[in-house]
């Protein structure tokens, strides 16, 4: 099976669990869509155009804000969401934050309850949230090619009702042929990356085929 079938895959398991996806109504193309998150989203570890934001509007044709900033934490990304949300107007808010935290050594508890204000603000705006789950940072794990998600996001998902997105990040850094280093994905690791949420989105009734 192709890295890309896993992906989808491994997204796919979560999204079948969640109540919500059947209520999503499909956006169309030129959707105004915000990659919210850190380094991550915003393409550290390869080239210019080559970041999941700009592979995923050239997969689903909707206008992909990319709303990354490296070194971003989730507590920090509190305070920048709503002005974002005022500017842009997005349908949909891809919610991808957690690694920095994990790596300065932030409560998990804490950084879900951050999590949890940054998605009840993006539905008080009338955007749906997708959540990203994130894994927290084993090199051991990494090395092995056996990184999981944190649990923080599929509780927060049950909890809010959220859509969730897992195993994807987890899957992208676990394959060395797919990262730079072993928090950023390198060119196919972002086009990965995207695939797998591309294919989330269309069985979630956001995208079409």
């Amino acid at each position: 099976m192709s890295i890309v079938a896993r992906l989808c895959l491994s997204a796919l398991v979560l999204l079948f669990g969640c109540a919500e996806e059947s209520r999503h109504t499909r956006l169309g193309p030129g959707t105004v869509v915000l990659a919210f998150g850190d380094s991550v989203t915003y393409g550290t570890g390869a080239g210019r155009g080559e970041d999941y934001p700009s592979r995923l509007a050239l997969s689903t044709g909707w206008t992909v804000i990319n709303a990354g900033i490296p070194g971003d934490t989730a507590g920090q990304a509190r305070d920048r969401i709503e002005p974002l949300l005022v500017e842009h107007s997005p349908s949909l808010v891809i919610v991808a934050l957690g690694g920095n935290d994990f790596l300065r050594q932030r409560s998990p508890a804490v950084v879900k309850e951050d999590l949890r204000a940054i998605v009840q603000a993006v539905r008080s705006a009338g955007a749906v949230p997708a959540l990203v789950a994130v894994p927290r940072l084993s090199l051991l794990r990494a090395t092995v090619g056996a990184l999981v998600d944190s649990p923080i996001y599929a509780e927060l998902a049950d909890e809010e009702d959220l859509l969730l997105v897992g195993g994807i990040f987890s899957e992208v850094l676990s394959d060395e042929t797919l990262r730079t280093d072993p928090i950023h994905p390198n060119a196919a690791g972002y086009r990965a990356f995207a695939a797998g949420l591309s294919g989330a989105f269309r069985e979630a009734g956001l995208a079409g085929d």
